[in-house]
């Protein structure tokens, strides 16, 4: 059973509220986080995109807030989505990824997260050990399901190109990586 948090320090938009409150409901432990999900026209080579509020870094860890920007518009390749258009549970699968990079963030000084930016941004072997890692925080947190049927959605999409979809091969947990987690627990 999921427990009910409350929404009081997150910032919604009305369209997708109902997907970004049930992805929320997995991670109990960010109850207290303040978490502002906000559309962006446009994010380089990402659909969403989880970060710390650049001046929560002068804070401590435990009063840190982020932002998870969400492309009003999903272009992969030829194919165009309104993000409010992805079925929903391929939705909620996407943000739990990204709370799952919230969840990583959690555990870093402030230091510690400059450096994260910088090898994220030049260092293609760390861009797969954070997406990896964001991956399972959504897994152990009981998403698994949900993050199958986003894999699922981008895998077997018949206009994405198989250029996009080897990229997403590479860098995130194969579907049969998320099961084996799966059936671990």
């Amino acid at each position: 059973m999921l427990k009910k948090i409350d929404f009081d320090n997150k910032i919604i938009p009305e369209s997708i509220e109902r997907e970004i409150k049930i992805a929320l409901e997995y991670y109990p432990q960010l109850a207290g986080t303040p978490i502002t999900f906000k559309f962006k026209d446009n994010i380089k080579k990402s659909t969403m995109q989880a970060q710390p509020a650049f001046k929560s870094l002068l804070k401590s860890r435990k009063n840190r807030s982020y932002f998870i920007f969400i492309s009003r518009k999903v272009q992969i390749e030829q194919e165009s989505f309104k993000i409010t258009d992805i079925p929903s549970d391929v939705l909620i699968g996407w943000i739990g990824h990204e709370l799952g990079h919230i969840m990583d963030y959690r555990e870093r000084s402030s230091l510690g997260l400059v450096i994260f930016g910088i090898k994220y941004l030049y260092f293609s072997r760390f861009i797969k050990e954070a997406e990896r890692a964001a991956d399972t925080f959504a897994v152990a947190h009981g998403m698994g399901q949900y993050i199958l049927k986003t894999k699922d959605f981008i895998l077997n999409h018949a206009h994405i190109s198989e250029g996009y979809k080897a990229r997403i091969k590479h860098l995130y947990l194969s579907p049969e990586e998320i099961m084996n987690l799966i059936n671990k627990d």
